[in-house]
């Protein structure tokens, strides 16, 4: 309806004019070179209207042909374009896939047809990988390292692998460098902190990990644990450089921090043993057992109590089964200190609830001991044993990340390099013990100012 009334609006202005033309009629004149020209007003106008429209069509038809060869440069540019990032797309698609030899055809293809070095660049390093060609790969990831808007995907790939051969002090290198390019990067922060860990430097993994916190690249809880972890692993070098008040302060710290980490505090309590403060140690097991009462723990008391009469030693175990009285930790606990101080039926009554508890090899044991020593039954207690063969295992430090275990913890797996993997559990399958200071050379830690 728009187009109708414009298209009748169009018609009328046009017959308006001429109408008005009409009403004036009129002659014009033109004498050019002794030649004289008369025409009406209204053919005048039309010629001139005329030769205005054929000047407009030369002057259109004679910029075409000057501009035709830059237009087809243009479109031919164009198609180079489209085909290229067709190439680039079909090569993603085939990295996706894990088909090698297309994803590097099309890398070449798209090399060849587009003049954007990073992303060919970055698909033909990625087809090399796919192939297995690792050395073609750190090529295209040098070659990216000369571009400043490529340099940092350059850096993460050799970083990666660097990574995969197991060459960690290049990786290390490298993420220290690719920080100085994105400072802020999540990805960058944890692996920088955990190749830190790995090679033993704590002072700076505590401040990547400060960083990695605050950019929220590792949540607030697991940055406390990991810290408690620093901590405790800088008390040890403390103690091993002979700085026995910085052994205690860090081993302080981290118990302040995590005060049922059960490492931290067998940690600090042993310093207070070795610094003559038996009571501060004592203090110190009593906090942790609330949280997380453990074997080790128990052990510690059991030294730091050796001193009163058996009858006094198991009132004071009584304390720690009140602070846990639902684990069975707590009664097995009790339960030894009973047995020391041939108090049977207090032993055995805190061993059938350990028993109700948890059932582990550990109770089995103590069992048959309460049995052979009680009433000298050593068929009873072979009875015991064999159970104690079938039974769940006892508790371990297992590496999370390896599933090696340990009888001592440490902040590294002594199998794989893993920091802060170990954790206090039954291992799901027997495999062979590993200290966590067996540390691979790869790993080993280097001397720190």
């Amino acid at each position: 309806m728009t187009r109708a009334l414009w298209f009748l609006l169009k018609v009328a202005v046009v017959i308006a004019i001429a109408i008005w033309l009409a009403d004036r009629p009129g002659t014009v004149s033109i004498h050019w070179l002794g030649y004289a020209v008369e025409a009406p007003f209204w053919v005048a106008l039309l010629v001139t209207l005329a030769a205005l429209g054929i000047a407009a069509l030369g002057y259109r038809l004679l910029r075409a042909l000057i501009l035709a060869p830059r237009r087809i440069r243009r479109h031919s540019r164009a198609r180079r374009r489209e085909r290229g990032y067709r190439a680039l797309t079909q090569g993603m698609v085939a990295i996706a896939a894990g088909d090698a030899p297309t994803a590097r055809k099309m890398a070449r293809k798209a090399d060849g047809l587009l003049n954007e070095p990073p992303l060919t660049m970055l698909l033909s390093a990625q087809a090399a990988q796919l192939q297995g060609d690792e050395r073609a790969a750190k090529q295209y990831f040098e070659a990216m390292l000369e571009r400043p808007e490529t340099a940092f995907l350059g850096m993460r790939g050799l970083l990666t692998q660097a990574i995969k051969s197991g060459d960690r002090v290049e990786a290390l290198t490298l993420a220290r460098k690719a920080r100085a390019l994105q400072p802020n990067t999540p990805w960058l922060l944890n692996t920088l902190y955990d190749l830190e860990a790995r090679a033993g430097d704590w002072a700076a993994a505590e401040g990547t990990l400060q960083q990695a916190i605050q950019s929220g690249a590792i949540p607030t809880e697991e940055g406390r644990r990991h810290r408690a972890v620093l901590l405790l692993e800088r008390s040890f070098e403390a103690e091993r450089r002979g700085r026995a008040d910085s052994a205690l302060s860090h081993a302080q710290a981290a118990h302040d921090m995590l005060p049922g980490f059960v490492p931290a505090a067998v940690r600090l309590a042993r310093l207070q043993i070795a610094a003559d403060r038996p009571k501060q140690a004592a203090k110190v097991v009593e906090r942790a057992w609330r949280k997380s009462p453990h074997p080790e723990l128990a052990e510690l008391y059991r030294g730091l109590v050796s001193s009163y009469d058996p009858l006094a030693r198991v009132r004071l175990f009584q304390k720690l089964v009140r602070q846990a009285p639902d684990s069975a930790e707590s009664h097995l606990a009790v339960a030894q200190a009973a047995i020391d101080a041939q108090l049977w039926g207090e032993a055995r009554q805190h061993l059938n609830r350990a028993m109700e508890i948890a059932p582990s090899r550990r109770v089995y044991r103590l069992m048959a001991e309460l049995d052979r020593n009680e009433r000298h039954d050593e068929d009873a207690a072979k009875d015991w044993l064999a159970k104690a063969v079938n039974a769940p295992e006892d508790p371990v430090w297992t590496c999370d990340s390896c599933g090696a275990v340990s009888h001592n913890w440490g902040g590294l797996c002594g199998h794989c390099g893993a920091f802060d993997s170990l954790t206090w559990k039954s291992p799901a399958v027997p495999v062979p013990l590993m200290e966590p200071t067996d540390i691979p050379p790869v790993l080993a830690r280097p001397a720190t100012a």
